[in-house]
């Protein structure tokens, strides 16, 4: 069967759907059934899904058509999805064409979710099409005749390959391509993409430097033009917008207004505490809502969640408020209205959100962005202009995780063993191991067959065998079954599940809120007030609230994040517009807030830095504004305040947010004299970084996900996960051996190079630094707070003070600082 009549298949099925097959759809037909590789990148909601199934199935026909393949052969494709509540849809897509095209293939699903019993049945036989996450590939690379299951398999799909890229999982899943080509015939590798800044080099990336695979391969974008529609929420009288806050609440009857004219609103909030605030409201000020309204975040019970998703598709709900865990993929057509809640740190997580209202081919998205205080309405300004223009992020890859490959290897090693010169010129051929030495690859290969250097005495860290036959190899079962328990990269804080007394899962929470309940006290969890009882067997056993006692809110630990560099750039451009006049509505809405400033300060220009100091009965404050987002300003904070230090003896209490930065102490500081010090010079930067910031503190904590990667420590077995503290004192008495004995160990380096890399993000701190000192500096002697340092010195409160005393504590500030 030709080409031609293939493309007839799919254009036929396309015209029974009354549908038209976009360009972007048949340029990825044509070039897989050529035997290329590639990356799709296309909006969510424009048939992505299609694009890539069908020259699947298509190549089957052709395959079985040619006597090149007999039918019901095993494995033919993977679909590889990094959420697992996507698996279900992508299920249902390829089986719609493989039934309607009568094509005689099996579909099955692969992840964490799937029962015992249907993994047995996939042991024996596997399906034609597989979907699965990147641990669920893990897996069956580290199962008994691993090579025969993958031998006739044609196509690996990677869905979401932006949400991967830039992350250990996306390392996981360079590993695992890389033993595929080797183990496979005719492998197409193909990932799909949303826009990220960098789509050349996430191709690069994906395939492998140098590689075969990446020299027969294209890059497809499907340019199809998505209008996204930003609206903010603005008040009816700006001069009562508070200057700071994190939810939003003020604005909850102009919000419900929004939500009565759609029929189907998802409301996205930055964190699950946001969430489950947001939700709680709601209920409280608008009972009529019960029934109508449900939320949604990952440590509700899956079935729950499930539940929802359904509800949003059949349009029986007006509402859903969630977090990041409906970002991506499902498709839910229904949805006419999307609101973000605060400022969403970066462009793509935006534009992602906007996408799942119009979730159809040239329909329009509409998102409502509300600020939760005044200056994150030139946030929204900023979002505005990034959807218009279309600016996101870059996702920058990992290099050298030496915590993935020593996993990645004791995986092979679990399964049928590996030799050492065959998997290295197979990782040498990924993007992130290319660089890796002769003497990097021997210390991993000492490592787990002799526990590195400082723990050749102890037996448990020998994991791997070393053969007659130069295999390695490992035996010991117990071994088997830890590493394979502990199989991923992601790791979090301990959780325990949350149960009624009387039977039924109602979700987990994080193990270090759970320590601080007492009998009796209740909390707001999934929209259900509970009273905790106890803990038993690491689960929490709860029952249902009676009376109007006081509850809290869970929280979950990482629950701030911070601008990117690009969101960065652009707030930065919003905020330079004031000065010229160029005002947005959200701009214009700030004007009482500007005017204040301009009263007690100024407004920068580009060539600016603002540093504004003033004295309240707390101290001498000391505000920087770079606006370069939280992550910068917490080391920038920690590094001027370890200079001063040097040249006089002074504390501080520090404070930071994503506009600036706040140096608090009891006395004045002196800023001509210490900027004639060289105070923000980049000479020395990472010595002092390291001594301000005790960075071996830093990396120590960083180390622990490392020894959980690498698997030195064992996180225990289902259902009796060990406890955060015993992880956490198992890994630092590693990392005290490490740092003492062996200086020169690599998950060591590691912990270090993330410390300085991922957490306190020191390259984008040089590039502020860089900038700052081009600028003139501007010192400005004020008599109270101004609104641009109420949001940060106001921070600080926030590690004290309870959400309600915090409210009444800002309320009166705010008042005292208005007064005239």
């Amino acid at each position: 069967m030709n080409r031609a009549a293939l493309y007839q298949i799919a254009e036929n099925w396309f015209e029974a759907q009354n549908w038209k097959p976009f360009a972007f759809q048949k340029q990825t037909w044509k070039a897989f059934l050529q035997g290329k590789n590639g990356l799709l990148n296309a909006p969510t909601g424009s048939g992505k899904t299609y694009a890539l199934w069908f020259p699947i199935i298509l190549n089957y026909i052709k395959q079985v058509d040619e006597g090149k393949i007999k039918k019901q052969s095993g494995l033919k494709a993977i679909w590889i999805t990094p959420l697992r509540a996507l698996s279900t849809e992508i299920k249902q897509a390829a089986e719609r064409v493989i039934t309607d095209l009568g094509v005689p293939m099996t579909v099955g699903i692969r992840t964490g979710d799937t029962s015992t019993t249907e993994r047995t049945q996939q042991k024996n036989k596997m399906p034609d099409l597989l979907i699965t996450t990147p641990e669920s590939l893990q897996l069956l690379l580290g199962s008994k005749n691993y090579a025969q299951t993958f031998a006739k398999c044609t196509a690996i799909v990677i869905d979401e390959w932006h949400e991967l890229l830039g992350s250990k999982r996306g390392v996981q899943m360079e590993l695992a391509l890389s033993r595929l080509k080797s183990i496979t015939q005719d492998m197409r590798i193909w990932g799909i993409s949303a826009t990220i800044g960098n789509l050349e080099l996430a191709q690069e990336v994906l395939l492998g430097k140098e590689t075969d695979a990446f020299k027969n391969s294209v890059l497809i974008k499907a340019n199809l033009p998505k209008k996204i529609t930003v609206k903010s929420i603005l008040p009816k009288k700006m001069e009562t917008y508070p200057w700071r806050g994190h939810m939003g609440l003020h604005l909850l009857d102009e919000v419900v207004q929004i939500i009565r004219k759609s029929k189907t609103t998802l409301l996205f909030t930055n964190t699950r505490s946001q969430c489950e605030i947001w939700f709680q409201t709601l209920l409280d000020h608008y009972p009529e809502f019960a029934g109508e309204i449900a939320m949604h975040h990952g440590s509700i019970a899956k079935e729950t969640r499930i539940w929802v998703e359904n509800a949003i598709k059949n349009e029986e709900l007006k509402l859903v408020v969630c977090t990041s865990s409906l970002d991506l993929g499902v498709d839910f057509a229904p949805v006419e209205t999307i609101i973000q809640v605060g400022g969403p740190k970066g462009v793509a997580r935006f534009l992602q959100r906007a996408g799942r209202s119009g979730h159809q081919p040239g329909k329009e998205s509409v998102i409502y962005f509300l600020a939760t205080h005044a200056m994150e309405l030139i946030e929204a300004s900023a979002l505005k202009k990034a959807a218009a223009e279309t600016i996101v992020e870059d996702r920058i890859p990992y290099l050298n995780c030496y915590d993935v490959l020593i996993q990645y290897l004791n995986t092979l090693a679990v399964a049928d063993g590996f030799y050492p010169n065959e998997i290295f010129k197979e990782i040498k051929q990924t993007f992130c191991y290319q660089n890796i030495s002769d003497a990097e690859w021997l210390w991993v290969l000492n490592f787990i067959t002799k526990g590195s250097q400082s723990l050749q005495a102890y037996d448990e860290f020998k994991k791997v065998e070393i053969e007659a036959n130069g295999l390695f190899k490992i035996n010991n079962k117990r071994i088997a079954i830890q590493h394979r328990m502990q199989i991923g990269t992601i790791v979090s804080d301990a959780v325990l599940n949350v149960k009624f007394l009387s039977g039924g899962y109602i979700g987990s929470i994080e193990e270090w809120f759970a320590s601080k309940l007492q009998r009796g006290d209740t909390f707001i969890f999934a929209g259900r007030k509970l009273e905790f009882h106890s803990i038993k067997n690491m689960i929490v056993l709860v029952k249902l609230a009676n009376g109007k006692k006081e509850s809290k809110s869970v929280s979950w630990m990482g629950g701030r994040m911070t601008f990117s560099a690009q969101m960065s750039e652009l707030l930065r451009q919003e905020l330079y517009k004031v000065n010229q006049e160029l005002l947005t509505p959200e701009l214009k809405a700030l004007q009482p807030v500007f005017e204040r400033q301009q009263k007690e300060s100024i407004i920068p220009n580009d060539n600016q830095l603002l540093i504004e100091s003033f004295k309240t009965r707390e101290g001498y404050h000391t505000i920087f504004y770079p606006f370069e987002g939280r992550f910068v300003h917490e080391a920038l904070a920690s590094l001027l305040s370890y200079r001063i230090s040097l040249l006089s003896p002074i504390s501080f209490s520090l404070a930071y947010n994503d506009y600036g930065f706040e140096l608090l102490s009891d006395q004045i500081l002196d800023l001509e004299a210490l900027f004639d010090n060289n105070l923000l010079s980049t000479s020395h930067l990472h010595d002092d970084l390291q001594s301000s910031l005790n960075a071996t503190e830093m990396a120590r904590r960083k180390f622990r996900d490392i020894a959980v990667i690498a698997g030195l420590v064992f996180t225990g077995r289902p259902g009796q996960p060990v406890k955060t503290k015993h992880l956490q004192s198992g890994s630092q008495l590693l990392f005290e051996v490490f740092r003492d004995y062996e200086p020169d160990n690599l998950l060591l380096r590691q912990a270090y190079i993330e410390t300085f890399e991922h957490q306190l993000e020191e390259g984008r701190l040089i590039q502020a630094l860089e900038r700052i000192n081009n600028q003139e500096i501007v010192v400005k002697r004020c008599e109270k707070p101004t609104p641009f340092s109420f949001p940060i010195i106001t921070d600080r409160l926030r590690e004290k003070l309870s959400s309600e005393t915090l409210a009444e504590r800002i309320a009166k500030m705010t008042a005292s600082y208005l007064k005239v």
